[in-house]
């Protein structure tokens, strides 16, 4: 299916929901670089970007994201939330791209802090990654840059771009470099085809206008989000080594916050909040 025609079945099947404004092109740089710049334009919340190809796509710390043309789900959501709620909404996005392989092929991915889907490995290797997120949040929908930057309230709204590659139909087409830790959604269903890529979009979007919606409208959606993303963590329970950069957290990941920090029981006994940082899950002692 062409990008035309996957955009608009994709429409099509979304509307009444606040994700209709669906955007499918061929090829871009980047899917979050555009949405922030269309945010800065005044777009409003509920767009989404789709790429067939991405030729910069961008991961956490920097890094790059690559994948070949039409074998992924490549797209970004523009939300408005709430300074409140914003840090749920990678949670968010997670959930919901879940509940969308699952519901479509009977297959449950895994939760990898702070925003990897993951297929679990068998005791004998790690996780391999089927999804990557990226949220990017600018300045407050009513800020200036020329006022300089200011702590925004907790009724601020933000302007949150929130990226997803998922790996779809890769086949056998995995570079070496990736085949002990990358899968796609393909090797999952095998010998049964994978969805298309627009039916699987429209399966995360629908999910994900029940996840946001519930967030920015219900005091109690903050709760039942953690909920489902705790049931579906491969992160909490494990031990785990975290990254930070400077040094390293080692202990065993426990709980996640509200705003969707980690919670990790160091050896020493302390407990250790982490907003960032990069998860190894370590075998059982």
């Amino acid at each position: 299916m062409d990008h035309g025609s996957a955009g608009e079945l994709a429409r099509s099947a979304l509307v009444g929901t606040r994700f209709s404004d669906v955007r499918w092109v061929a090829e871009t740089g980047s899917t979050n670089a555009d949405a922030l710049e269309l945010a800065r334009q005044g777009e409003a919340e509920g767009v989404v970007l789709v790429a067939d190809h991405q030729t910069a796509g961008r991961g956490r710390l920097g890094r790059t994201w690559q994948a070949p043309p039409g074998a992924s789900l490549l797209c970004t959501v523009l939300l408005r939330p709430t300074q409140a709620v914003a840090g749920a909404t990678t949670m968010a996005v997670a959930v919901a791209a879940a509940e969308a392989v699952e519901e479509l092929t009977g297959v449950s991915p895994r939760l990898k802090w702070p925003n990897d889907l993951v297929w679990p490995g068998d005791g004998t290797g790690p996780d391999r990654k089927l999804a990557g997120i990226l949220a990017e949040v600018d300045w407050p929908a009513a800020s200036h840059a020329a006022d300089g930057w200011a702590q925004p309230r907790p009724t601020d709204r933000l302007v949150v771009a929130v990226g997803i590659g998922l790996n779809v139909a890769w086949g056998s087409n995995v570079p070496d470099e990736l085949a002990e830790i990358a899968v796609a959604v393909d090797h999952l269903t095998a010998p049964a085809p994978p969805p298309d890529r627009a039916e699987l979009l429209v399966a995360f979007l629908r999910h994900l206008d029940q996840r946001y919606g519930r967030l920015v409208t219900d005091p109690a959606g903050g709760d039942a989000l953690r909920a489902a993303w705790r049931e579906r963590s491969a992160t909490l329970g494990s031990r785990v080594r975290v990254d930070l950069g400077t040094d390293d957290v080692v202990g065993t990941a426990v709980d996640v916050t509200e705003a969707g920090h980690l919670v990790v029981e160091t050896l020493e006994g302390e407990r250790r909040t982490l907003a960032v940082g990069d998860v190894v899950h370590l075998r059982p002692l």
